[in-house]
């Protein structure tokens, strides 16, 4: 890598590791609720509970107008050009814009609820609960907002301490009302109050980096101008995001009309879900970083930086996403029954299926969008949207209507290849930028036949499914380890990158060069 590249990557990888720890932290917490209250309700209940919170999570959709994206962009933009005591303006006007948003809109999903309840889902009983769950729709936006400053700052151990204490609030509450009998409400009361309380420490804790920024002159925070400024950039984004979050929702929302009578099916997607998390572990962490890494360049004066940033950026991506998506693909059968039980019995398909999506960021997917915006090329993503939009919701219609969460899951897969190739391509044409395909395929080859040979000796196995699940691991790891060495999926000037940008992690990089120097060993003495 070039000095400049170098050290924005390591800039870049030590807020990936801050986001990464809460993430895991809080949603390993948030596990232990969702295990306990899943076994207790049972896949009827469940189901239910999601069935509750897709209309305030379809609704909230309407909150993102593009303003947690221009904080990010703004912020980080103007900390890198000298401008910091401008900052202050971004953080106030973005938390005052998502309060008086966020509570039109809960308004809105209040008012809502009982027509939805009755004549949408036919389930009368859950009006009130969706009620409750409107007031999520608020403490999201601020939730959002303290994440979208705490990204542009590059302060992401405060967002992950807001994600863990949110995880503790949330299981604490969950698990006591669902045990004392409140069973589907208690389920919503302890996640709706979990996502107020998190909100509030969210600001909080945008208060203590506000506080030690430099003071505008005059101490004129000039509120309105930032406001419609951050709405110029993020317009595009903002109805990008509205229709790509619509469509989200939209497919979750046919599934209890298509089926009236079954929550079953839909606790078991809500379930896969949920493992699903376990591969955004790692993406949401790369996806997050790099939005403020690729706004600090200039495509004319700093070229070279860009091409060695993106390129490194979709190979490491890779190489960190897809080997999970493989692991989790290849023991889901062992994982769900561990943890949930035999209730769940097509929640190992659904989960397998889900994360095939994840297999796409060796072909860039988490860096060309992220570099698009952060361009400003934001009107050539709401184009990418409205043709995601175009081929998923009439597709979606059709197969939701004939095969249910297959077909749901089907269509999600279909628009994301497509959102994915086409941005590539435009990344190509206009900026030269293409991904080291070489690397790619080695990425997905290793993971490809360890994932297929990891399930066969796990489906051999006549063990319990948690014996099969943790001897699953440790074939999956080693034999990964001898088919990148095999494939020279990754080569020195990797490990040396790689030791790098894990430098400025403190402990946590030593112990990874460690495991880097080992690797290094065993190419060395396979003469590689």
């Amino acid at each position: 890598m070039t000095t400049k590249a170098a050290e924005m990557a390591k800039v870049s990888a030590k807020g990936s590791f801050h986001l990464l720890w809460g993430l895991v932290i809080s949603t390993v917490i948030s596990s232990v609720a969702t295990i306990f209250v899943a076994r207790l309700l049972g896949s009827n209940l469940y189901g239910l509970y999601g069935i509750v919170l897709i209309t305030p999570t379809l609704i909230g959709v309407f909150r993102d107008w593009g303003i947690n994206s221009a904080m990010v962009r703004c912020t980080a933009q103007y900390l890198s050009e000298g401008r910091a005591s401008e900052v202050r303006s971004i953080l106030v006007s973005g938390i005052i814009f998502e309060v008086v948003l966020g509570m039109a809109l809960s308004a809105v999903s209040f008012a809502l609820s009982g027509y939805l309840a009755t004549s949408v889902f036919h389930r009368p009983e859950i009006a009130s609960l969706i009620q409750l769950a409107s007031i999520s729709i608020l403490a999201g936006g601020i939730i959002n907002a303290a994440t979208a400053a705490f990204t542009g700052i590059e302060k992401m151990e405060l967002n992950s301490l807001m994600l863990i204490l949110q995880s503790i609030i949330k299981t604490a509450i969950m698990i006591a009302l669902v045990i004392l009998g409140f069973g589907t409400s208690g389920a919503i009361i302890g996640y709706t109050l979990a996502m107020m309380l998190a909100g509030l420490i969210g600001v909080a804790l945008v208060w203590t980096q506000y506080r030690n920024l430099p003071k505008l002159d005059g101490f004129n925070l000039e509120i309105k101008a930032y406001i419609k400024s951050m709405l110029s950039y993020g317009a595009p984004l903002s109805a990008s995001a509205i229709l790509a979050g619509f469509q989200a929702q939209y497919y979750a929302f046919l599934l209890p009309i298509f089926y009236v009578t079954d929550n079953i099916a839909i606790g078991n997607y809500g379930i896969a879900s949920t493992f699903v998390v376990l591969i955004a572990f790692f993406a949401t962490p790369i996806t997050t970083m790099l939005f403020p890494a690729f706004s600090k360049l200039n495509p004319q004066k700093d070229k070279g930086t860009l091409q060695n940033v993106f390129q490194y950026s979709v190979k490491y991506a890779a190489f960190l996403v897809v080997p999970i998506a493989a692991l989790v693909m290849s023991l889901a059968e062992p994982a769900v029954s561990t943890l949930f039980g035999q209730t769940y019995a097509l929640a190992p398909l659904f989960l397998a299926l889900l994360a095939l999506t994840y297999f796409l960021p060796a072909f860039g997917s988490l860096s060309t969008s992220n570099f698009i915006s952060s361009q400003g090329k934001t009107t050539f993503i709401l184009y990418l949207t409205l043709l995601s939009a175009a081929i998923g919701l009439p597709l979606g219609y059709i197969l939701i209507m004939q095969f249910g969460v297959l077909g749901l899951i089907i269509t999600t897969l279909v628009t994301g290849i497509v959102t994915t190739i086409i941005p590539l391509y435009w990344v190509r044409k206009n900026y030269g930028l293409t991904v080291d395909w070489s690397s790619s395929a080695k990425i997905l080859l290793s993971s490809s036949v360890v994932a297929i040979l990891t399930y066969v000796f796990v489906l051999e196995l006549g063990f319990s499914s948690l014996i099969r699940l943790l001897v699953g691991v440790v074939f999956f790891a080693f034999v990964f380890v001898a088919a990148t060495l095999l494939i020279k999926t990754i080569n020195k000037s990797d490990l040396e990158n790689m030791r790098s940008m894990a430098s400025g992690l403190g402990i946590i990089g030593k112990i990874f060069g460690r495991v880097l120097n080992l690797y290094e060993k065993l190419m060395e003495a396979l003469r590689f």
